[in-house]
């Protein structure tokens, strides 16, 4: 139990969250509906999506002020301070991709249990947070089906940010109860969760009102446990920035930068049968399973082996030559021209008309071995797209490769900011790591030779990819993704140098 000014709040643990379909739920958002109480690291991951590692570093230069502000001062006025310098001048747009595409990630690995067992139980939900509506409404919205979400609201001008908050300001304390009232006037909502004593003026106003414990005994509700599940995801850090990890990621930028720079020179000089010894010296890990098969003898007649890739980085054919020790071409759907210039093997864009790259594949296959990536694009979760079945129309000398990436710093992926950049940040990783298992040729039966349609033959091998790494087969497709990730269907001009990665 918990007192506030005479009234007593029960914790959340007392709520029951049975017949609750009628009911109307308030819930703050930091320390309430997520696990943790601070919100730095969203902003922190805001402020690298729209400025790079110097609107990170400012943030943290900011931070200690926030701190003061925050604890000892004013809560809102912290707040006000973490909104300005991760926001201030960012263009309104990035800001609405990096919400849709970076924070549900990290936003759905961090939902309360409790809050989520009494919200998820009830028919009409809302948020109501200190927290830029602009940076929340897209994940509580799309993932945790919320119904109205009331947040800070942010002054624009020409289409950027101001980092300033309009009228009423910040959402703290009565302000969050004067905002309750002015959305929900007409009836007082049956429960408010809350976390703190400046969220207890709105929940004074619910019938029922509980408070969230700040230590939990258990963890995160199971991503499976939400009403969808993140398959898309964008941005380029992988762990949430605490301001701890934030000033590491920061200090070891212009170190990491000057690492891949070394670690791709050594890549694209070397002679590829090198190439594995001098990557496991420079920290770059490759572990190669299975057995590949010999060189095409192309010299006889026989047409070369299509390595058919599961797709994880624009770096997967790369690997795959340094598994086998020798260089193998490559098919791409495009790639940025910075890439194709880095790049330590052959590259050959696809047109996407069928005919035309049918013709390009056969004409590489007489060459010799060659690597495909029929889903596309690449996804990071542990899904596999849907595979175009072109390729098994083409030949039935096919070998299924499982790739799998490992990165513990920097995604090596991006579907909304410069492609060129994909192998650099990939290299900057303190030690990154690569698998590459090779499976058993397809038999004549299971190939279009044998019988078998090309969609047969293109279910079968990802079903057997994603055997192999424990993945799950979607039906998922490129357009798919850019559409969640960038709101367009993936096709960019070759003249901005940004490809499908």
């Amino acid at each position: 139990m918990v007192a506030f000014r005479g009234e007593t709040f029960k914790t959340v643990d007392q709520c029951t969250s049975v017949g609750r379909e009628g009911h109307t739920v308030v819930a703050d958002m930091d320390g309430t509906l997520l696990l943790g109480r601070s919100s730095f690291p969203y902003f922190a991951l805001v402020a690298f999506e729209v400025g790079g590692v110097l609107r990170l570093l400012l943030l943290l230069l900011a931070a200690p002020l926030v701190g003061v502000l925050y604890y000892f001062l004013s809560e809102s006025a912290g707040i006000k301070v973490l909104i300005f310098a991760a926001l201030a001048g960012a263009r309104v747009e990035e800001v609405e991709l990096a919400a849709r595409a970076v924070l549900p990630k990290f936003y759905s690995a961090d939902v309360h249990p409790e809050a989520w067992r009494v919200f998820s139980a009830c028919g009409r939900r809302c948020v109501l947070t200190a927290n830029p509506r602009i940076m929340v409404e897209a994940f509580l919205k799309e993932y945790l089906g919320a119904d109205l979400v009331i947040g800070t609201e942010l002054g624009t001008y020409k289409g950027r940010l101001t980092g300033f908050a309009v009228h009423p300001g910040v959402l703290v304390g009565r302000n969050k109860a004067a905002a309750l009232r002015k959305q929900l006037p007409e009836a007082s909502p049956e429960i408010g969760l809350g976390d703190r004593e400046t969220d207890f003026p709105f929940m004074s106003l619910c019938q029922e009102a509980y408070v969230v414990p700040p230590k939990p005994r258990c963890g995160a509700v199971a991503s499976d446990k939400l009403p969808k599940p993140v398959v898309f995801h964008d941005g380029r850090l992988v762990q949430k920035p605490t301001p701890l990890l934030a000033l590491v990621t920061v200090l070891w930028f212009p170190a990491g930068f000057l690492l891949a720079c070394l670690r791709i020179a050594s890549g694209a000089l070397l002679p590829m049968r090198y190439v594995y010894h001098v990557f496991r010296a420079l920290g770059v890990r490759v572990t190669v399973r299975g057995t590949p098969p010999p060189p095409a003898s192309t010299s006889l007649g026989h047409s070369g082996v299509l390595f058919v890739c599961s797709h994880r980085t624009l770096l997967d054919p790369v690997f795959l030559s340094v598994a086998l020790g020798r260089p193998i071409a490559a098919v791409t759907y495009s790639v940025s021209r910075l890439s194709e210039i880095l790049s330590p093997i052959r590259t050959v864009r696809l047109s996407r008309d069928r005919a035309r790259d049918a013709a390009m594949i056969r004409k590489l296959l007489q060459e010799g071995d060659l690597a495909i990536c029929p889903e596309g694009t690449t996804c990071r979760e542990p899904f596999l797209l849907r595979f175009s079945a072109l390729f098994a129309e083409l030949t039935d000398q096919i070998v299924p490769v499982a790739t799998c990436s490992r990165m513990s710093m920097f995604h090596g992926t991006t579907a909304r900011g410069w492609k060129g950049m994909d192998p650099f940040y990939f290299f900057m990783n303190p030690s990154p790591a690569y698998e590459v298992t090779f499976l058993d040729k397809l038999p004549l039966e299971i190939t279009c030779s044998g019988g078998k349609s090309s969609h047969e033959v293109a279910n079968y091998i990802q079903r057997a990819i994603a055997s192999t790494l424990s993945y799950e087969c979607t039906r998922f497709t490129r357009k798919d993704k850019y559409r969640a990730l960038a709101g367009n269907d993936g096709t960019v001009p070759e003249k901005k140098s940004k490809a499908e990665g």
